[in-house]
């Protein structure tokens, strides 16, 4: 332990977690066998582009295919065409090519198969509203649930009901071929109706589902939401429905399989690690309480993990915005984790985003150490005022911790990993700036 760089080891278990997520590594294997007709390529999300290169290098056959991805996160391809697009909120650019994939996929024939490359971001690089709704209409909604606390699977599914091209009707659109998902998870529990709001899986929730969950959050939603959600118009395509072709879904990756990797990690440097969970949620500044209190009876009565040892969780929290500040579910977090903790000894942590973007910043999360609240207090800056001005990210960016990694071209949702030494380790390089060159 004497020789333990705090913070080394925490990044090390993030970029660990990162690396077992790659499309290059995780998806070969899930390939399915040529179909007798053509194969098309589709697909949305911030590690889809990573997923159409991977299938090109390990495809032996001819191939065809257009995938949409985040501005900044494309790869090249030779056959399949990768268009770039808006994320957290929709453009132009993401409507466009949910129309061409839609007309990508018709014509086919029960020979041919469609594979659907689907990872976490892809409800927004696909926003394709039903007939009377505009692209205003869903960026308007859509900054509305971002703000609101709703969970991802809320919001997804507010969004699969106003959608022409989410909950099962790009599916339905490519029948009768057969179609293949490749899953690259980003949500609590893994459930693919949740991962870019089930744009080729079938939808066991309702219009009445979601304006449920619009009156629970107080949603300011354009009448035309109301008017689609009360008339039914906006029903997706329920399992069994005979207008979907056959379907079949597979795992590459998925939050759990991060975190074994980050634990593999931890375990060869000597260190017990627990996995509290891939699927935490709830509002980021209480999930934050949640761990300081584990790591504070971790450290004070060895219960129920004995130091040194490292606590690991993923899943996605929410953050309802009430002050001006940034936003950033995983620097919330950290930074409530910090207040509660109020510097104590030997405690070290890592909050970051595996896709590299926490909210709508180009920083993957934060560090924090036993001396964080000191250094910020010694700059002038009060740790709980920022927290409560949602400024995780100007909180962290002054101290010189934030974790910037740029476009990771994966993404399996949010990394926690608390280090407990069991002695104050020292500074572990605080005042280092976590940049990845």
């Amino acid at each position: 332990m004497a020789s333990l760089n705090p913070r080394l080891l925490l990044r090390s278990m993030f970029d660990a977690a990162v690396a077992a997520a790659q499309p290059a590594l995780c998806l070969p294997p899930h390939l399915p066998a040529a179909p007798k007709g053509r194969l098309v390529v589709i697909g949305a999300g911030k590690a889809s582009a990573a997923m159409a290169r991977a299938v090109e290098d390990h495809w032996p056959g001819a191939l065809s295919g257009l995938v949409v991805t985040r501005y900044g996160y494309a790869v090249p391809c030779r056959r399949i065409e990768i268009v770039e697009a808006a994320h957290p909120v929709p453009d132009a650019a993401g409507e466009t090519a949910a129309r061409r994939m839609l007309a990508l996929v018709q014509g086919f024939t029960p020979d041919d198969l469609v594979l659907c490359l689907i990872s976490g971001g892809g409800s927004s690089l696909l926003p394709l509203a039903l007939a009377g709704l505009t692209l205003a209409d869903k960026q308007a909604l859509n900054r509305a649930l971002l703000a609101s606390g709703a969970s991802i699977s809320e919001m997804n599914c507010v969004r699969r009901h106003l959608s022409a091209i989410k909950g099962g009707r790009l599916a339905a659109a490519c029948h009768p071929a057969r179609v293949v998902n490749l899953l690259l998870s980003d949500v609590p529990g893994d459930d693919p109706i949740d991962i870019a709001s089930g744009p080729t899986v079938p939808d066991p929730t309702t219009c009445a589902d979601a304006l449920a969950i619009l009156r629970r959050y107080g949603i300011q939603a354009p009448a035309q939401v109301w008017t689609l959600l009360e008339s039914g118009a906006g029903e997706s395509l329920k399992p069994g429905d005979t207008r979907l072709p056959p379907i079949e879904t597979r795992f590459i990756a998925t939050p759990q399989m991060a975190l074994e990797a980050a634990a593999r990690v931890a375990r060869k440097a000597g260190l017990m690690p627990y996995i509290l969970g891939d699927s935490l949620e709830g509002e980021a500044r209480d999930v934050g309480k949640v761990l300081a209190g584990i790591t504070r009876q971790a450290v004070t009565r060895g219960q129920p993990f004995a130091a040194p040892c490292v606590l690991l969780s993923g899943g996605e929290t929410t953050v309802t915005l009430r002050g001006q500040g940034r936003g950033g579910r995983n620097v919330e977090c950290l930074l409530s984790m910090a207040v509660a903790l109020d510097g104590l000894p030997g405690v070290y942590a890592l909050a970051a985003d595996t896709d590299g973007v926490d909210g709508a910043e180009e920083i993957a999360g934060a560090c924090i150490a036993p001396d964080t609240l000191a250094r910020a207090w010694a700059q002038g800056t009060n740790p709980r005022a920022s927290l409560d001005d949602n400024d995780g990210h100007g909180f962290f960016q002054a101290l010189g911790d934030a974790v910037i990694t740029g476009p990771t071209l994966t993404n399996v949702n949010d990394f926690r990993a608390i280090l407990i030494t069991g002695a104050d380790a020292g500074s572990g390089g605080a005042h280092a700036n976590h940049r990845s060159n």
